[in-house]
């Protein structure tokens, strides 16, 4: 599973045979979602142009005055939008990026150059380690220095024994790959005075911490306060069409916006995507802790499902989730739980499971279920006989 959405170009009929059955078994999925009456996890992005900008359209006006001039180089919107994250975030300053691989890049170079440490201590999960292809190394000359893979959260302790030194302490809150999982309030204060001890600098890879309030009890300035910068991003949990904030010290992210003109980052106009991540902060950000709260009726009620259907393995991960997110994992091959799911989707115009499934091992398959405002339709019950409806599609494992 990537943060790459998936395209879907509509192949050719005559290439058919020219392609896998893992592309046509893609091809499919697209299909059924897009005709499925019902969905649990349906992500905006997989939307039609012409469905996007409409949407866009309707809802712009409640957020900025669209007969303003459009922006420059950054100026006008796009410089409301900086300044509406720093607010949120309780910092003295934002930088709009177009991507957060470049947000993050940025940071953790200024940050190394202030304290002479090119070292970065980051989990062995992380983002920059496992989706963006070693950018930290062969771009931005910094070192990842690997903390853990275990499939949780850095401790305190890990931090202080960690053998080599490093100049800055790099946190993905929440750490999507091992679940969407989050540390308690009092294990991530610990981690950060642990990183402090060691004079290092504390960044959050916080590309989806709009959604951590509610596990954490805090709001999102005081969760950034903890750090001494933050990336955001507007596409993961808002729905904008994409794009990334850093956000820390002034004298920081002047530096930053230096290396995001160095980096190409400064793109001529970018007013279709700043206006899309003003929407979501407006319309997405408040009802994230719902999205939070009914995740975990929905997992419950997707535990149970699997309990009644005799299904001998299944587990939901975590148990009760941090955030809107997390991960289900079932005893069979990928490709088997996926035609399972592509079916139930094209048989009945419901789709339980719509995100692809991963192998985690022999025998072993894992995807992501998102919940979101369609997700809300879903009752405990729905979820349930969805279950049984998806279960009665997969072989018998007796």
């Amino acid at each position: 599973m990537t943060d790459t959405a998936e395209q879907d170009n509509g192949p050719d009929r005559h290439q058919d045979d020219e392609r896998s059955p893992q592309e046509r078994l893609r091809d499919r999925r697209m299909a059924a979602q897009r005709q499925a009456r019902r969905t649990l996890s349906r992500a905006g992005w997989g939307g039609t142009l012409r469905e996007r900008l409409t949407d866009l359209m309707a809802a712009a006006p409640e957020v900025y005055d669209l007969d303003e001039q459009s922006d420059i180089y950054g100026n006008r919107i796009v410089a409301a939008l900086e300044e509406r994250v720093a607010g949120l975030l309780g910092t003295e300053a934002a930088a709009f990026f177009p991507t957060g691989t470049m947000a993050q890049q940025v940071a953790l170079r200024c940050w190394a150059a202030r304290t002479g440490d090119p070292a970065v201590a980051l989990h062995a999960l992380s983002h920059p380690e496992v989706h963006e292809r070693h950018a930290f190394s062969q771009v931005s000359g910094l070192r990842p220095v690997r903390v853990t893979d275990e499939p949780r959260q850095p401790t305190a302790a890990e931090i202080r024994d960690l053998a080599e030194p490093f100049g800055a302490l790099m946190l993905e809150l929440p750490l999507r790959d091992a679940g969407f999982v989050l540390p308690t309030w009092e294990e991530l204060t610990e981690v950060v005075e642990a990183a402090r001890e060691r004079d290092a600098v504390v960044h959050f890879d916080g590309a989806r911490l709009w959604e951590c309030t509610e596990h954490f009890g805090r709001p999102l300035e005081e969760i950034a306060g903890l750090a001494d910068s933050v990336y955001v991003s507007f596409y993961k949990s808002l729905a904008g069409f994409g794009g990334a904030a850093l956000a820390g010290p002034r004298s920081l992210i002047e530096e930053a916006k230096t290396w995001r003109h160095r980096y190409g980052g400064m793109i001529f106009q970018q007013f279709p995507t700043a206006l899309s991540a003003l929407v979501g902060l407006e319309r997405e950000l408040p009802r994230l802790p719902e999205y939070v709260r009914h995740a975990r009726v929905v997992a419950a009620a997707l535990r149970e499902g699997f309990a009644e259907a005799g299904l001998p393995w299944a587990r939901v991960h975590p148990g009760v989730p941090h955030t809107h997110e997390f991960q289900v994992w079932l005893p069979y091959e990928p490709e088997v739980v996926a035609e399972a799911a592509v079916r139930q989707g094209e048989e009945t115009s419901v789709m339980l499971f719509a995100n692809p499934w991963d192998g985690r091992g022999p025998g072993l398959a894992v995807t992501e279920v998102t919940v979101r405002a369609r997700g809300l339709e879903w009752t405990a019950d729905d979820v349930r006989a969805a279950v049984r409806d998806f279960t009665d599609r997969l072989p018998d494992k007796a």
